[in-house]
This record gives structure tokens, sequence and C-alpha cells, in this order.
């Protein structure tokens, strides 16, 4: 297929992203047909998809504003995938135009239009960097220019950490990067689950095998695993719209069809 112009030269127009595919379903253009095609793949099986990652998406509002709050003034967050509306620098700016932000993404589309938005923006950046590097994202020239690890950090794992194997090693990874932060600093996870439909979303994470982030889905008590060593805040870890939510209309009758669990903790 033909590159657009604003596609980086290096990347893969034969094989599919999800960080791609997330943007076709929140109803973005930075995408490529095999993009879009995977992510047909994947409605089918998962009709409600769209509204799965929407609910997802405002999660990740609601722990910035819960993390806002709590005084953390600076986010790490990884896997942040392609700008859409309501990115994590714009909520946190609302309340202290001096926050800053590290997004770090392994998809080069993500952070190459990451960075054009952020053009201007001193105070948040954006790199191109794996969650299974810790050590690579923390000791980034970027990540030190911009965090100061002595002071609390809202690290953000929205919709990534199912894409990191069993074999790599998920929950030392995480503990590696939460443990290099200061007291105070919060934790977000997002993660899918094939518990409350077993045959949808087992689809859905069979099809992901296509991409270069296969999905691994994980329970309950796996989740509940990844904060071990963190105080959960209340109400734990649960279906994504039951996190604190604004207003009863969020939640819907079936808050488990939206099939990712959601918590938040806090380091002590």
């Amino acid at each position: 297929m033909e590159r657009p112009e604003w596609a980086p030269a290096d990347v893969d127009l034969s094989r599919p992203s999800v960080a791609r595919a997330y943007d076709y379903w929140l109803g973005g253009s930075h995408n490529f047909e095999v993009d879009r095609e995977f992510a047909r793949q994947a409605l089918a099986a998962v009709p409600d998809l769209r509204l799965v990652a929407r609910a997802n998406r405002e999660f990740l509002h609601r722990a910035v504003r819960f993390m806002l709050d709590q005084g953390v003034r600076q986010f790490l967050d990884i896997g942040s995938g392609i700008p859409t509306v309501g990115n994590v620098h714009e909520i946190a700016q609302q309340v202290d135009p001096d926050a800053r932000v590290v997004y770090v993404d392994i998809d080069p589309v993500a952070v190459t239009h990451s960075t054009h938005i952020l053009a201007g923006q001193p105070n948040a950046v954006a790199l191109l960097e794996d969650l299974r590097h810790p050590e690579a994202i923390l000791e980034h020239p970027e990540t030190r220019r911009l965090l100061d690890l002595d002071r609390p950090v809202g690290l953000l794992l929205v919709s990534v950490v199912h894409a990191v194997p069993d074999h790599d090693d998920p929950y030392g990874l995480i503990k590696r990067l939460w443990t290099a932060l200061a007291p105070g600093s919060c934790v977000a996870i997002s993660h899918v689950t094939t518990d409350s439909r077993p045959d949808e979303m087992g689809e859905g994470t069979r099809l992901s095998g296509r991409t270069n982030t296969p999905v691994t889905a994980r329970t309950r008590a796996q989740v509940e695993d990844f904060f071990a060593g963190l105080d959960l805040v209340e109400p734990g870890v649960v279906w994504s719209p039951l996190w604190r939510p604004e207003s009863p209309a969020e939640v819907g009758e079936h808050p488990e069809r939206m099939s990712f669990y959601v918590g938040v903790g806090r380091r002590r």
C-alpha cells in the first residue's frame, strides 16, 4: 500500500498494530488498511469493542484526575498509544500548567504523531520504547529531564500489560518500575480478561496473535497480583466502569461486558 506522509519510513505496513487498531476503534485516522482489517475482524468477534475501548479510556481519565487530587503532578504513561481526545497532559495541565508527562509507546506511528502534537509543549515528550525495558525508560535522558523520581509519579499502564507474555515476567517488570518511584506515587493498570466473555474475548485474544503485540488475557486474581506491595485504592480491582464512576450512567447495566479489570495502587 502507499505510505501516508505522516507514516515513519520504518513502519511495517504488512502487519497490524494494536495501537493503530485502537485508534480506529476510537474513531481516529492514524491507521492503515491492514490495521482496519484486523480491527473489523476483532469487531466481528466482539461487536461492542468500541464501547470497551472507550470505557478503558474513561478509566484512564478518572485515574489521572484521582492522582491529581492526591497531589501528583508528573506522569509516566507507558503504552500511551496514538493521541486522542483527553490526553494525559491535557487533563493534568488543566489542574496545573506545570504538570509533566512522559509518553512511551512501542509503535512508531504513535510516537511520531505524539511528537507532532507535543511540538512547542515543553512539559511533555513521547519516547519510542518498550515496557519490557524498564531501565531504558527510567534512565532515558528525556525521562530524567522531565520527571523528578524523588517526587511522586503517576505510572499509567493502561491497556498495555496484557501485551507482555508470561515468559517476559510482567510482574517483575512492573515492580522494577514502581520501586524506582518515590513514596506517594500511584500505579494505574487496566488489563483485558476473558473471565466474563470467554468465547467473544477469547476469539479477540486469538486474533491479536496476528499483531506484533499478542494479548495474554488474565484473571482478576492475576491482575490483583500486579499490585502486590502497593496499597490498593478502593474499590480495588474491578470492571473498568466500576472504578470511581462520576455518574451512574457511566456504569451501565452490564459493566462486566467491558472485559477489562482495572485498579490503582499507591506506593507507601
